[in-house]
C-alpha cells in the first residue's frame, strides 16, 4: 500500500539535497526553499554536523517541510539519523540492513540503485521507492528503458536534472527527482543570495507541477 509520505512525494515531485553546508547556511537555505515551494529536504550524512542539522531542520521547519537523511550507508548511520529526527532515509546504494531497519522503525527508505537487479532487490527488501542513480551518467533514455519492465516500482531520478530537462525526466516515468547543486547552488548559499535561491526553487516547483498537470 502506498504510504502517505510517498503519496506526498509523488505530488511534490522534488527532493532538495543539502550537502556540505554549515548549520546556519542550511537553515537559511531551507527558508528560501520552503518559501519557493519545496517540501522535501534531505541533509546528507557526509556533511559535518549532519545529525545536528537534521534535528534543527525538524525543529524549525518540521511543520512546513519533510526532513530526511541522505547518504545513509550503513545501519549505524541509519539509527543515528532516525534518532536525530529524520523522516525518511536516502542512500546512494542498496544496503538491505538499512532498508529493513528503516521499515521496522516505520520510516520510508529510498535507496540508490543503478541496475534492474539492484532496483528489484531494493524494492523486494521493503523500499517504497528507489533512487535511480547516477542519472547524470545513465541519462533519460536509460530511465525510460528501465521503467518499461519495472513500471510498478516508483523511481526517484537523481543526478543530471536541470530546469531544461526536468519535464522530460517526469515524462520518462520518474515519480520524483533528487536535486543537489542545480537547485541549492553553493554559490548562492555562500554569497547569501537567498532571494535568488527562493526564485530558483519556485521555478523548479512550477516546472515540476506543470509536468504533473500536463
Amino acid at each position: 500500500m502506498r504510504s502517505e509520505l510517498l503519496g506526498q512525494l509523488s505530488r511534490e515531485k522534488i527532493v532538495a539535497i543539502a550537502r556540505g553546508f554549515t548549520l546556519e547556511e542550511t537553515l537559511a537555505a531551507a527558508q528560501s526553499l520552503a518559501d519557493g515551494g519545496i517540501v522535501f529536504l534531505e541533509a546528507t550524512l557526509n556533511t559535518e554536523g549532519a545529525l545536528r542539522i537534521i534535528s534543527r531542520l525538524r525543529e524549525v521547519y518540521g511543520d512546513r517541510m519533510r526532513i530526511g537523511a541522505g547518504t545513509v550507508l550503513d545501519i549505524g548511520q541509519a539509527k543515528e539519523a532516525i534518532a536525530a529526527g529524520a523522516q525518511y532515509l536516502i542512500s546512494p546504494n542498496v544496503d538491505e540492513e538499512v532498508i529493513y531497519h528503516g521499515v521496522e522503525q516505520g520510516l520510508e527508505v529510498w535507496p540508490g540503485a543503478m541496475t534492474p537487479t539492484e532496483i528489484v532487490q531494493a524494492y523486494k527488501a521493503g523500499a517504497s521507492a528507489v533512487k535511480l542513480f547516477p542519472m547524470g551518467t545513465l541519462g533519460i533514455g536509460y530511465l525510460k528503458e528501465v521503467r518499461a519492465p519495472l513500471n510498478h516500482i516508483p523511481l526517484i531520478a537523481t543526478g543530471g536534472v536541470n530546469l531544461h530537462n526536468i519535464c522530460e525526466v517526469f515524462d520518462a516515468g520518474a515519480v520524483a527527482v533528487g536535486m543537489g547543486g542545480k537547485l541549492i547552488d553553493p554559490e548562492l548559499v555562500r554569497s547569501g543570495s537567498f532571494d535568488e535561491l527562493r526564485e530558483r526553487a519556485r521555478a523548479f516547483v512550477n516546472k515540476a507541477q506543470g509536468a504533473t498537470d500536463a
